[in-house]
């Protein structure tokens, strides 16, 4: 039987302020395993692969929330109904849902190019070395403005990340604007570029990205002295479904 137990000594994951914030506090721990041993998390919200019809419209509703925020209503007007990738094969759509009322907290796109080319591909040129590889991109990330929404944010790529380790993606790509990719260069994504900045990408009305990317074969290894390590690595969150 696990036990809840509030996170303390060593073994206690120190809180990180900022976008990829953790929750500290909802540590669970089974009595008397060693130090080394694994730990399970439970947390406030699920994360799982949208199915239904249903599920698709609450993740969109999320989606179209988000951008409206801050894109003006021309271009995020077409946002308010599914997308033709979201029901494209290799794709999965992410939903964060409260336990509390089930109210859409996220959501997340996934595309590999194992059916057809990236998205990203429309605008942007892959380099030889990633050219061919398996590969999928991220897309419509999206967090409702909640308490949680940092962390909701941090648990959906958690899970994007070990959905795309499940399927056998070797690069993970996402295209970001200011100030969004410092988020992404805070979880160790790179320029596909370096140097190159901010690249307009006529596929998304030719608002400059950095378009970033993350090798899954090294990240374990890369993020060793990560804050979130342990978050990505050691802990279990039962409550990631990607069934």
């Amino acid at each position: 039987m696990l036990t809840p137990t509030l996170a303390s000594g060593p073994r206690a994951r120190a809180a990180v302020d900022g976008w990829y914030a953790v929750p500290s506090s909802l540590s669970w721990e089974v009595p008397g395993a060693a130090s080394a041993a694994r730990q399970v998390e439970r947390l406030p919200f699920t994360v799982r692969v949208a199915h239904t019809a249903q599920d698709l419209q609450k993740a969109v509703d999320v989606r179209h929330a988000a951008y409206a925020r801050h894109l003006p209503a021309a271009i995020t007007q077409g946002l308010r109904s599914p997308e033709p990738l979201d029901h494209a094969p290799g794709v999965a759509v992410l939903l964060a849902e409260s336990k509390v009322d089930g109210s859409a907290l996220g959501t997340l796109r996934i595309q590999t190019n194992r059916y057809q080319p990236l998205a990203l591909e429309q605008s942007f040129d892959l380099p030889d070395w990633m050219a061919g590889a398996p590969c999928a991109e991220v897309t419509r990330l999206a967090v409702a403005q909640a308490v949680h929404s940092r962390v909701v944010k941090t648990v959906m790529l958690k899970a994007a990340y070990f959905w795309c380790l499940r399927e056998g993606v070797r690069f993970v790509l996402v295209t970001a604007r200011a100030p969004l990719d410092r988020q992404y260069a805070r979880l160790m994504f790179r320029d596909v570029h370096p140097g190159a900045g901010f690249i307009p990408l006529p596929h998304v009305f030719n608002l400059p990205h950095r378009v970033m990317y993350c090798q899954i074969a090294t990240a374990r290894d890369d993020g060793a002295e990560h804050p979130l390590y342990d978050f990505w690595f050691n802990t279990d969150h039962p409550d990631i479904d990607l069934d």
